[in-house]
């Protein structure tokens, strides 16, 4: 960490509600790459940051600051990162409505074409759309409450319409799980008709999602099965089947040891992705024989640190690289606890303490998705990772934040009652 000036002291509460005065470390010893991060391929899912004079409130159509939303995306891509939008981490089926999908996709995609077009990050010469930005095409369009059991053409039309609006776009397709295709699917069978309709479609290869339900209980029985090894046999099939149309498969099940078997077994020149906000520094640096890439919602968060960490891999300091990674670990072990739905809130709250929003507000109400005091340690472990980048400027906003919350005020008391 940084210790080149005295680092701000701010009274927080510990885990009982009780304050106790804790000092900053810094930022870390983090630097924009310039040259083209060569060794992994990644992609930083990132979040939308709504207007703070919206209506950012559950079942409110979406609203977003397209300016600091998009300023975003130029941080992430800055530091080499690709990006991957109008996923989960974006609020996809979360308080992000399919017009402002369909609009996030098409800005991006046009920002990501004036990058390349204009060169003006190092980190991405020679880079294209689809290395900048990858999409979700997914089955918003549908309520999945209307959706019936055997409702398959439905499904398939309105992945169908999404997938033209991406490739249209220039972005690289994402194939993202579909509740409305969990209730339409009656088999296996089902699963792998609809995905392999939509592969024969595309005209560029596609990264397949299988998101676990930890992060969407919709989604438990994807691939036709609630057991993990029979859902894996028929993804395995799609996959090898399809194995031309599939840039890399993204996994999000939070099980490093299912990852890696999976890893094992993929046809060559298919990617593994991984979307295990848990165990991403063992399976990004890998086993000697073969490495995971990564599609990952932490990333927006530690993308700092997680660029600095692949310019060491890419340096053949492997080492190092894991060092950093691992210093990131406990942070996003706890952004990502359970309820995992809300980690969301996590990668906002810290866009906010970072300067990179006005408010800490998020779309649907989710800034009101984790207590004050588990915001409170994610601030003190971003801190100890060394991804508060501007302390003065972090340490302050908290404090706000627990004043109008009431921490450590007085208790009001009753008077004039007999």
């Amino acid at each position: 960490m940084s210790q080149q000036q005295a680092q701000p002291t701010i009274i927080l509460p510990n885990e009982h509600g009780e304050p106790y005065s804790y000092t900053l470390s810094g930022p870390g010893d983090f630097r924009r790459p310039s040259a083209p991060i060569s060794t992994r391929k990644v992609y930083a899912a990132a979040h939308v940051i709504p207007l703070m004079t919206a209506d950012n409130t559950p079942g409110a159509p979406a609203a977003l600051d397209w300016e600091a939303t998009l300023a975003y995306r130029h941080e992430l891509w800055s530091y080499g990162l690709g990006v991957a939008d109008a996923m989960d981490t974006a609020q996809r089926g979360m308080g992000l409505d399919y017009a402002a999908t369909r609009e996030l996709i098409q800005r991006s995609a046009a920002e990501a074409a004036r990058v390349v077009a204009s060169n003006n990050y190092p980190a991405l010469t020679g880079r294209s759309v689809r290395d900048l930005l990858a999409c979700g095409v997914g089955t918003d369009q549908l309520d999945p409450l209307s959706v019936q059991a055997g409702d398959l053409a439905r499904v398939t039309d309105a992945y169908l319409e999404m997938l033209g609006l991406v490739e249209e776009s220039g972005a690289k397709v994402i194939l993202m799980c579909s509740r409305a295709l969990v209730r339409a699917a009656e088999s296996s069978e089902d699963y792998l008709n609809v995905y392999g309709t939509l592969l024969e479609a595309a005209t560029e290869p596609v990264i397949l999602h299988w998101l676990g339900e930890m992060f969407d209980p919709a989604l438990a029985g994807y691939w036709g099965d609630t057991d993990i090894e029979t859902a894996t046999a028929t993804f395995a099939s799609l996959v090898e089947n399809h194995a031309a149309k599939i840039d890399g498969v993204k996994v999000s099940l939070l099980d490093a040891e299912h990852e890696k078997y999976l890893r094992a077994r993929l046809p060559q020149g298919v990617r593994l992705y991984t979307g295990d906000d848990f165990n991403y520094p063992e399976l990004i640096q890998g086993d000697g024989t073969r490495h995971s890439d990564a599609l990952l919602g932490i990333f927006a968060a530690i993308y700092p640190a997680a660029s600095t960490a692949l310019q060491a891999f890419d340096a053949g300091d492997g080492q190092r690289a894991r060092t950093i990674l691992d210093s990131t670990r406990d942070l996003g072990l706890h952004i990502f606890s359970a309820p995992t739905f809300y980690y969301k809130t996590g990668i906002a709250f810290l866009s906010w303490l970072n300067g990179h929003q006005a408010g800490f507000q998020m779309v649907g109400g989710l800034h009101a998705g984790r207590s004050i005091l588990h915001l409170v340690r994610t601030f003190v472990l971003a801190d100890q990772a060394g991804l508060l980048l501007n302390p003065e400027l972090a340490a302050e906003r908290l404090k706000q934040l627990l004043e109008i919350n009431g921490v450590f005020s007085p208790v009001p008391t009753l008077t004039g009652v007999a």
